[in-house]
């Protein structure tokens, strides 16, 4: 009687109810659903006062889940019913058109207790495309899916792959969307981040000092060949008795694989930028020493985009926070020396502290002590840790001389040694252009960030859990979105993010006259802010 209104979705709940065929033609009138309610209720109650009852809890409970659910979606029908019967057209729909009530149609929608069904009747003009008035009054969309079900989706494959989202869902809630459907949702809502980026608004009780913190992670890549495989059709005349089959037959006829060379690991990775932005507060400590406390407000931005648009956004969110260029405040910028990132320090905050990395200064050492001493060598270890008590000291001026004197005492002749020449050369070379970014005494004596752990971190957390596991092969494009969803669930913002996506719905619904769509398999092209075309 009941399946007619609710759909099922199988797992669990299923065969708690039985369909009738007069409720497959007609919709079902609020009365008869609430009745159908009640009778359900009562079932449920029937079935859990048994006394002479010899299940196991275990088995009360698995039921029990898939009569809740059943019983929600009874719910969610009986609501749709009511708000049927009394939704009345808007006046602004009416006025200067004229309009024909069409027989209730039949609507399936996807929601949290599973498929549910619904009538609800349509308004068709002279021309045009009709209308569906309780439709705009719920505020649903043209996607045949809730927004809390898209939101989960999309908010899911944050955290793990498409695969694992369906499973989950259909672990949990007895149904699950498709695959396709979980990576349009994440595409559907990735259309809405760059604009929730630029309006969201700025943290309260900031601290005085701004810190920046810049990173790049590479994220293998699909290559065009792989594309091509990928989007091709499989040849029906090609059959196999299984899939193993399959794919013998189908590595028989392609051509042999060229051997990668040794230590060739290539993964034709694109890099995606990532800034982490926090303040600190100045205070000190019982000697009156200099402390700043912190990470206060800590903020997340990551993308495919290039470089440059990372460091604008980073000004953008800089100047929300009200550390603008003209406002004298202070801003510190930690990165790993990267040349790129040192010209748009300059061009994008020309009076901030830019800092390089402490831990990757001393990755130098190392690599300079290896051409002198054998690794692994207490004679290595002793010389970089007095190489690092002299970078500490921020005495770079005698590093850079003392490594210029290593140099001098390094064999001229012999393959090796002019190998070794040219890497310790290039060593030197690296940290002299960058003495001034390597002041760590004074930092260290203000309290200032001398290393990049955050965004080292970040780089970790947000990028390669997610984006680089094997088998692993992405477009730029269609992970961008997927990232930026990513950065937004991390920075605790999916509740502010969705009412936006939601409000930004109701303007498009108005606009357009129709019902917005989420889902779409069109990912959004990169953001450019700060980039010449």
């Amino acid at each position: 009687m009941l399946n007619s209104i609710v759909e099922h979705s199988g797992g669990q709940g299923k065969g708690e109810m039985r369909e009738q065929d007069a409720w497959e033609r007609k919709p079902a009138s609020s009365a008869e659903i609430r009745r159908a309610v009640l009778a359900y209720v009562e079932r449920i109650l029937a079935t859990l006062s048994v006394r002479r009852d010899k299940r196991r809890f275990d088995a009360v409970e698995r039921r029990l889940v898939g009569q809740i659910f059943a019983l929600g979606r009874l719910f969610v029908a009986f609501f749709f019913a009511v708000r049927e019967e009394h939704t009345t057209v808007p006046r602004s729909r009416v006025r200067g058109r004229r309009y024909r009530k069409t027989e209730p149609r039949r609507r399936i929608v996807g929601t949290y207790f599973g498929r549910v069904r619904f009538w609800r009747t349509q308004l068709r003009p002279a021309s045009g495309s009709g209308v569906f008035p309780l439709d705009e009054s719920l505020g649903l969309t043209a996607d045949g899916f809730s927004m809390l079900v898209m939101s989960f989706c999309a908010r899911l494959a944050t955290l793990v792959n498409y695969d694992q989202v369906t499973a989950l869902l259909l672990e949990f809630l007895a149904w699950s969307p498709s695959k396709t459907t979980v990576e349009k949702a994440v595409l559907g809502f990735g259309r809405h981040t760059s604009a929730w980026f630029e309006q969201s608004p700025a943290p309260e009780d900031d601290g005085e000092i701004l810190v920046i913190q810049i990173d790049s992670k590479a994220t293998p890549t699909a290559t065009e060949t792989e594309l091509q495989k990928r989007r091709g059709k499989r040849d029906p005349k090609m059959r196999a008795p299984s899939p193993r089959h399959r794919g013998r037959d189908k590595r028989r006829r392609a051509a042999p694989k060229a051997r990668r060379k040794k230590g060739d690991k290539s993964k034709n990775g694109k890099a995606a930028t990532i800034v982490v932005m926090y303040s600190l507060r100045r205070s000190t400590d019982e000697k009156g020493a200099a402390l700043l406390l912190g990470p206060i407000n800590r903020r997340i931005y990551a993308s495919f985009a290039p470089k440059r648009h990372a460091f604008a956004v980073a000004r953008r969110e800089a100047d929300k926070r009200g550390f603008t260029k003209a406002s004298g405040r202070t801003i510190q910028i930690v990165t790993d020396g990267d040349i790129d990132f040192e010209t748009y320090v300059s061009e994008f905050f020309p009076r901030a502290i830019h800092t390089l990395d402490v831990i990757h200064a001393v990755e130098y050492l190392w690599k300079a002590g290896a051409c002198l001493y054998k690794e692994g060598s207490a004679e290595l270890a002793s010389w970089v840790e007095d190489m690092k008590d002299i970078l500490y000291a921020g005495r770079t001026l005698k590093l850079v001389n003392e490594l210029s004197r290593r140099l001098d005492s390094l064999p001229k002749r012999g393959s090796r040694n002019i190998a070794k020449r040219k890497r310790f050369d290039k060593i030197i070379g690296y940290l002299a252009v960058r003495r001034k970014m390597m002041r760590y005494d004074q930092l260290r004596r203000e309290d200032y960030e001398i290393a990049s752990g955050m965004v080292e971190g970040a780089v970790k957390h947000v990028i390669a859990k997610r984006f680089d596991n094997g088998s692993m092969r992405w477009i730029r494009e269609r992970a961008e979105a997927l990232l930026q969803l990513r950065c937004i669930e991390i920075n605790g913002d999916w509740k502010p993010f969705l009412s936006f996506v939601e409000h930004r719905l109701d303007d498009d619904r108005r606009r357009d006259e129709a019902a917005p769509k989420v889902l779409t398999n069109e990912p959004s092209p990169l953001p450019q802010l700060g980039c010449v075309a």
